[in-house]
Parts: structure tokens; C-alpha cells; sequence
């Protein structure tokens, strides 16, 4: 069970989705993490970061910071590759060299399984990326377990499925489902349309406060390799259905060819059994909270002037 003390903290990509909800979430435990912003801290610059873990040496590193988005990973593979393995070895030498009693929480992905044989996923399951996005993160969570193992560091590598919640870009199914049906209430719109891809298709949500819940008590657990997830597979349809609940105006739905990818899992759902064993988490949010949640959040951004932004 998670107990060993995590402060004071440093956090990478504190600028992103899930490390905005890290840092306000050790925030209101009484923590003051250091979560510095690109401009800040460059990760591609080794001696930077080697600075920054001199001076600072953290009780705990939550690294978050990525090149995020497997879509576009298929457009500027490179990039991914080398901005997410460069920064992660980056980080892995500067703890080595300059901080080695620095807990190392590595955010990982639940898409480093790709279609998996056998379901639920659990952590023992083979690794079968399916974009350059999931073999960059095959490389940083391999890179991790084998500082761990060479150099004695405590490196903790965390898998998380599909997260999702208020703050989620429209890059992603949620997100851009929200943000379609605010913008047709805030224009006073009889309906709104929502364009997607394949609806069959069914993944395992988790809400993103969830997520940052778990890395939070697995950087006082013992390190290891933990899946965050929910554990049940939902499909977009029935994500849709609770969106049109949500929603102030009549939701009609479209299949947009140009939004259907090829080649994915039809059902993704993972086994969290390991990670409860080792911290008691358990996921405690509806997927019905998330969803209103979220969409709050964007009509809050639609209607600025409608809707209180808290």
C-alpha cells in the first residue's frame, strides 16, 4: 500500500490534459509541485535537465510531458519517436547522475498493447504498438524498467487507457463530441450534429481525476508496472447516448468515412488488479459524471460569457 512520502514534487507536461489535474490535485493536498513549462525547461536539452534535478532533486518525478496524439504520430513519426524517447532518457540520466533517490513515476500507455488476444489486458500481456506513438512509448517504459534494474533507481511506469474529463482537447472522442454539441447549444442551434468515426468500436474509459489519483499513490507504493483503467469496455455508441442525455438540445449522429481509422482494436479493456493490490485504487467516478463534466467545461469556452467557467 502506498505510504512513502512524495513531496516535494516535479512535474513534467504540467501544462497538458491529465498534468493540469496532477498539479492541481497535489496542490490541494498542501504539496507546491514544480511543474515548469516548456519555455522553462527544455527536456530535449540534457544539460537543462540535469540542472534542474541538481538543483532541485525532487522526492518524486511524475513524468507527463509527450508528443501525445497517435494520429498525428502517422504524420511526423520522427518527431514522436525522438521527442518522447529523447526527453525520457533525458530525465532517466539526470535522476541517474544528479538525484538517484528521486521516485520516477513514468506515464506509459495502455496503447502499448495494441489489439490484445486475451481480455481484460493485464500488464503481463505481449506489446504490439500500433502507430509510432505507442512504440515511442514502448521504448520510454522499456527505457525506465532498465534503469531500474541497471542502476538501482525507483521507477515506477504507469499505463493508462483511455482517460478522459473536463480540459480534454477535441483531439480525442469526448473531447470533440463536448465541443460539437456546446458550440450548436451556444449558437442556439435546433440540433447538433455529430460527425465520428466507427461507434462499434468499444474502449475503456477512466475520468482523467481517476488517472492522476492513481500516479499520485503509486509514487508512495512499491515500483512496478501498473495498468489505470477502468475495467469495462464502453462502446462509442453508448458514449454518444450519454452525451445526447447531457446535452440542452436534440443530438443527431453521422458516421464521417474520413473519421474511420483502419486496423483498430474493436474492444480494449484492461485489468487494474495489480495496481488495487498494490495502493487500494479503485476507479470512483461515472463515466455519467465525466460526460457532464466535460461537457461543462467546453460550453464554458462556447459561451464564455453564459457559463460560469468553474
Amino acid at each position: 500500500m502506498a505510504g512513502r512520502a512524495i513531496s516535494p514534487a516535479f512535474v513534467t507536461g504540467g501544462g497538458g490534459f491529465a498534468g493540469r489535474h496532477l498539479v492541481q490535485r497535489l496542490a490541494s493536498g498542501g504539496e507546491a509541485p514544480l511543474a515548469p513549462s516548456r519555455a522553462q525547461l527544455d527536456l530535449l536539452d540534457a544539460g537543462a535537465v540535469r540542472a534542474a534535478m541538481r538543483d532541485r532533486r525532487p522526492a518524486t518525478l511524475f513524468h507527463l510531458a509527450a508528443f501525445s496524439s497517435a494520429r498525428l504520430s502517422w504524420d511526423r513519426p520522427g518527431e514522436a519517436l525522438h521527442t518522447n524517447i529523447q526527453m525520457t532518457l533525458n530525465l532517466l540520466e539526470a535522476v541517474r547522475e544528479e538525484s538517484p533517490a528521486t521516485a520516477v513515476v513514468l506515464i506509459s500507455s495502455g496503447q502499448v498493447y495494441g489489439q490484445a488476444e486475451e481480455l481484460p489486458v493485464t500488464e503481463d500481456a505481449p506489446l504490439a504498438p500500433p502507430s509510432p506513438y505507442a512504440v515511442s512509448k514502448v521504448a520510454c517504459d522499456l527505457l525506465g524498467r532498465q534503469y531500474a534494474a541497471a542502476f538501482g533507481l525507483r521507477v515506477t511506469v504507469m499505463r493508462p487507457f483511455n482517460h478522459a474529463g473536463p480540459g480534454q482537447s477535441d483531439e480525442y472522442v469526448l473531447g470533440t463530441l463536448a465541443r460539437q454539441v456546446a458550440q450548436a447549444e451556444s449558437a442556439g442551434a435546433s440540433e447538433a450534429l455529430l460527425r465520428t468515426g466507427d461507434t462499434s468500436i468499444r474502449r475503456d474509459f477512466t475520468d482523467v481525476r481517476d488517472v492522476v489519483r492513481s500516479y499520485e499513490l503509486a509514487a508512495g507504493a512499491h515500483p512496478g508496472l501498473y495498468n489505470v483503467c477502468s475495467g469495462n469496455a464502453t462502446p462509442i455508441d453508448a458514449l454518444i447516448d450519454l452525451v445526447r442525455e447531457a446535452a440542452t438540445v436534440p443530438v443527431r449522429h453521422e458516421v464521417d468515412p474520413g473519421r474511420v481509422r483502419t486496423g483498430e482494436a474493436p474492444e480494449m479493456r484492461g485489468s487494474h488488479a495489480r495496481l488495487t493490490a498494490a495502493t487500494g485504487w479503485e476507479p470512483e467516478m461515472s463515466l455519467e459524471q465525466t460526460v457532464r463534466d466535460t461537457l461543462d467545461w467546453w460550453r464554458a469556452r462556447a459561451a464564455p460569457r453564459a457559463h460560469s467557467a468553474g
